[in-house]
């Protein structure tokens, strides 16, 4: 402490730092262990702090269409969760995701013993191979929520891995860090950027069914692949035919064949509309899957790799998830609406112009 002296008061940073009542936050988050790496949104609202001194803080995600909301109870230093939090089961994936992409952090410069934004050095950390973390100068960027004075603490292994932090703000405004690989393109580890910010409850956001359009893109889950999934139609109709093809490459974009791989397809109730077992691709890189869907809604489909050119994936698991959505069926009673609708505007024009045709004889008289 004696050291942080040293520096400016305003110099001193940590995960929490600015933080005050009546405040909100809202973040796109990636995080590589959580569903694939698929971004989704964060609103934090520091509502007030309970009897104890930890923040109250209403939380809602935004995945895919769908909105999850529960109350985090959390120390000054913001990482972690503390008892009481009311967080329901479908919403803890995302939870775990905000904690992971925080906590390493704030061990580094904790509430009780900060670190200056303009030491030499914050030390080193075995998860990142070693390599030196320290703040590495003033940069000014613009995110969604605006404009912002920050200071760019990283490494580089591999990447240049980035945190943009600025002073008396709660959490970094932007990060970029990557896993580390042997080879090949490393998969994010963990990205995000403030969307908005201000005081006052936010408005709570409204669930949306969002229609995916194709070609999809995923990595498998320790980012060894790439897989892309497109299908024909590209409106995916109840109760019809749809053909699928999914196309496998590396991380460095380079096509593989001679996949063997399982194909899994599954709607909103968990129910099996399609399964295949050791699908191969053959000399090509795309598989084909001609499916007889079901009835309207999401749909969940799962790719797992066996082996490549007729070497085993390993005791790892290669898993690529993707998400679909089959139209509603129209209802008939909304055909029969729609049909009187449309006959009502044209039986109307026609009055209309029969009218008008009258006038207008009049007027020639």
């Amino acid at each position: 402490m004696s050291m942080n002296k040293a520096y400016a008061a305003d110099d001193i940073w940590f995960v929490g730092e600015g933080a005050k009542q009546g405040m909100y936050v809202k973040y796109r988050i990636q995080e590589f262990d959580t569903n694939n790496g698929a971004p989704f949104d964060m609103t934090i609202y520091f509502k007030e702090k309970d009897d104890r001194g930890a923040w109250i803080a209403p939380t809602f995600v935004e995945y895919q269409g769908n909105v999850y909301n529960g109350t985090m109870r959390l120390g000054d230093n913001l990482a972690a969760l503390g008892g009481g939090s009311q967080i329901p089961d479908n919403m803890r994936p995302f939870i775990g995701a905000y904690g992971r992409s925080l906590q390493w952090l704030e061990a580094f410069t904790p509430v009780s013993q900060p670190l200056s934004l303009k030491a030499g050095s914050w030390g080193k950390i075995a998860a990142i191979g070693g390599e030196e973390l320290k703040p590495q100068g003033q940069q000014r960027i613009t995110v969604p929520a605006g404009t912002f004075d920050t200071t760019v603490v990283g490494w580089h292994k591999g990447q240049d891995n980035k945190i943009w932090i600025e002073n008396e703000f709660p959490y970094p405004v932007k990060a970029e860090t990557f896993v580390e690989v042997a080879s090949g393109q490393a998969p994010i580890q963990f990205k995000f950027d403030l969307l908005s910010t201000g005081m006052g409850e936010p408005k709570p956001p409204k669930s949306i069914e969002e229609i995916p359009q194709p070609p999809l893109h995923q990595a498998t889950q320790r980012g060894t692949y790439d897989l892309t999934l497109s299908w024909s139609p590209v409106q995916i109709q109840p109760n019809s035919n749809t053909t699928f093809t999914v196309d496998f490459a590396d991380n460095n974009g380079r096509k593989l064949t001679h996949v063997s791989y399982d194909f899994t397809m599954t709607d909103k109730s968990g129910k099996v509309i399609y399964d295949k077992k050791n699908a191969f691709t053959g000399e090509g890189s795309t598989g084909i899957h001609d499916i007889k869907m079901g009835t309207g809604g999401p749909v969940s489909i799962a790719v797992v790799l066996h082996s490549v050119s007729g070497v085993n994936t390993g005791v790892f698991t290669e898993e690529a998830d993707f998400g679909v959505v089959v139209v509603p069926e129209f209802p008939v009673s909304a055909a029969i609406i729609a049909a009187v609708a449309v006959a009502f505007i044209v039986a109307m024009t026609r009055l209309k112009g029969n009218i008008g045709s009258m006038i207008g004889g009049r007027n020639t008289l």
